[in-house]
């Protein structure tokens, strides 16, 4: 039974690099979809509306399509992409020592089929950051394009004291969870030979 291709409805190296490690050939599609016009009452029902409408954009029959967002929040409050320097300084130091939640929210497509998942994860910063150091990080440029402003793998280690929950969707997607979705729509990997 062939498989059926996969769409991601991303073009972030890191997700399409999660997912061929994982075995998941896949094409990286820019969604059509303004983010900043979609509201929600919570942040985790925003991470699952934006998911669904970057899943939704991509039109591809007989193809899984997957549409993911992440949301960084904190007494529920949603912390998205920094919007400058000094709103990127501002979010470092009110999570420096508390634990906010990251929730990520993928939506998977095949024609008439739809599949949702959400997972949260808790991270916990440091609380002995200096404001040198938060100002060094933000200088680097690393984070300015992740939710809460930090990349967990990367220079963003050094912020982070500790993390509860699921580190594949810290990185961007939860990618066991989406393995065990694909699974439910009848993919399966296709593992290469031994080397001779």
């Amino acid at each position: 039974m062939p498989q059926p291709p996969i769409v991601l409805a991303s073009t972030s190296p890191a997700r399409l690099a999660l997912f061929r490690a994982a075995g998941i050939a896949c094409t990286g599609v820019a969604p059509d979809v303004d983010e900043s016009r979609i509201q929600a009452p919570t942040p985790p029902e925003l991470a699952m509306a934006r998911a669904a409408a970057k899943a939704g954009s991509i039109q591809a029959s007989g193809a899984v399509v997957i549409g993911a967002d992440q949301v960084a929040h904190l007494d529920g409050a949603a912390f998205g992409k920094p919007t400058s320097v000094e709103d990127h300084r501002t979010r470092l130091r009110q999570l420096r020592g508390r634990t906010h939640t990251l929730t990520t929210a993928v939506v998977l497509i095949l024609d008439a089929r739809r599949l949702s998942l959400q997972v949260d994860a808790h991270v916990r910063f440091r609380a002995d950051l200096t404001d040198a150091e938060l100002d060094a990080y933000v200088a680097t440029g690393e984070g300015s394009g992740c939710a809460g402003g930090y990349a967990v793998e990367g220079l963003g280690a050094n912020l982070i004291a500790a993390i509860d929950g699921d580190y594949f969707g810290v990185l961007g997607i939860p990618v066991l969870d989406v393995l065990t979705a694909l699974r439910g729509l009848g993919w399966r990997p296709t593992f290469p030979p031994p080397p001779s």
